[in-house]
């Protein structure tokens, strides 16, 4: 089964939680804080296999799990990490952020990796924090939450060389002469649902990969049919080659085939329209085949067209040589421009540390730092408590309230948790 485009969430896994904990040893009168640091929680990664062909082997899941940090423990026993989780995927797998439809990773290249999920780092233990002015802390850490994202995959098929075009038009059957694939192969619509690869070899040692892929009819692009499943998948190419039944075996007429075709791909993406074509005239074996060529060529003077006859093996050396020579000419370009930053870099801050909002009388505030620091912080140790309201205030949140109009013994809001505005 093919499978082509899934949806995950993605949870990396929390750290450790630092330890509280003092050196309690006979002769030792001074014991110190001996609390070690949390383990760093597991990634999640995605990394390229390219024996895979489709994401069939996630198309089970809905949540993909990093393991938390091993917590630290006294003695100065600092927890161990947790191992990160790797993911393969098929080469020309996107990876799209859902929550703004940005494109965070393409992965093209054999064990290519990337991290989709950043696993969160082990809390400090009471250790970590002892100063001179404070030796013997009372406090340490939770471990910081991993990241938690949802994505969706799609994946784009690798191929130099795309065959497009009606169905039954013998896009299947020019790819089994000449590679080793074997697609199905059959006189009825449709018969390709999903794209078929194929490695092209010629005698001078060039080789090159086709695609046949699913048949176009009128409306593909508004997703009749099958649609934009054809049409993502040619935009990895670097070749249209439109495959055209110029015999019209099924009194459909070459022309009108073409324009239908064309059209679709302008209404779907224009950078799809501009890639290099050439003009397979296939079923050159039927009668009316020679009339219709020239009729075609009279349309359209200037398209590089080139006539064969899958069934009879006849004008298949011209085009793979044809084929072969346009593509040394082609520079491979990715799909996605890094330049014009539609690749999305990882960001684990805000650029603002926080936001602040009145909601129901309840002074709401939001922020990735100011929710990590929470989520970090051990309330039920007094000393915690303190270092986290010196935090707060530090990162200008008491200003900010003060400004916005707050009075003490307002109610103020982290998350779900609800607390007095001490001023």
């Amino acid at each position: 089964m093919f499978v082509d485009e899934i949806k995950l969430k993605i949870e990396a896994g929390n750290g450790g939680d630092g330890c509280t904990s003092f050196r309690r040893e006979k002769f030792v009168p001074m014991g110190g804080p001996d609390g070690g640091n949390g383990g760093k929680g597991a990634s999640v990664i995605f990394k390229v296999d390219k024996s895979l062909k489709t994401l069939i082997d996630l198309s089970y899941k809905k949540i993909i799990k990093g393991e938390k940090g091993v917590n630290g423990k006294g003695s100065n026993k600092y927890g161990a990490n947790a191992n990160d989780v790797i993911i393969n995927v098929p080469a020309g797998t996107t990876i799209i952020d859902l929550a703004d439809n940005s494109v965070l990773a393409d992965l093209t290249q054999d064990n290519e990796e990337f991290m989709v999920a950043r696993g969160g780092r082990g809390g400090r233990g009471n250790k970590a924090f002892a100063t001179h002015d404070n030796p013997a802390p009372k406090f340490s850490e939770k471990g910081e939450p991993g990241e938690v994202k949802e994505v969706k995959l799609e994946l784009q098929v690798l191929a130099d060389v795309g065959l497009i075009g009606m169905p039954s038009v013998g896009k299947s059957t020019l790819l089994s002469q000449i590679s080793a694939s074997k697609p199905k192969i059959a006189a009825y619509h449709f018969t390709t649902l999903s794209p078929n690869l194929g490695v092209v070899r010629l005698q001078d040692f060039r080789s090159f990969v086709m695609a046949d892929l699913p048949g176009l009819i009128a409306g593909a692009s508004d997703g009749i049919g099958l649609g934009t499943k054809f049409l993502k998948h040619a935009k990895r190419t670097r070749i249209l080659a439109h495959v055209i039944d110029m015999g019209a075996s099924e009194g459909r007429n070459p022309i009108e085939d073409y324009e239908v075709i064309r059209g679709e791909i302008a209404k779907y993406d224009d950078k799809l329209s501009q890639k290099e074509e050439v003009i397979i005239a296939n079923k050159m074996d039927i009668f009316a085949a020679e009339e219709n060529l020239k009729l075609f060529k009279e349309k359209y003077p200037d398209k590089l067209i080139i006539p064969i006859s899958s069934l009879n093996n006849t004008g298949i050396d011209a085009l793979l040589i044809t084929l072969a020579d346009l593509l040394d000419k082609i520079p491979e370009e990715p799909l996605y421009n890094l330049e014009n930053n539609e690749v999305k870099e990882y960001k684990y801050e805000d650029e603002k540390p926080f936001k602040i909002h009145k909601e129901d009388n309840i002074w709401v505030i939001e922020g990735k730092q100011i929710e990590k620091l929470f989520q970090m912080t051990r309330f039920e140790e007094d000393e915690a408590v303190l270092r986290f309201s010196r935090k707060l205030k530090g990162m200008g949140v008491d200003d900010e309230l003060l400004r916005l109009g707050a009075q003490v013994g307002d109610e103020i809001q982290i998350l779900d948790y609800i607390f007095e505005f001490k001023g």
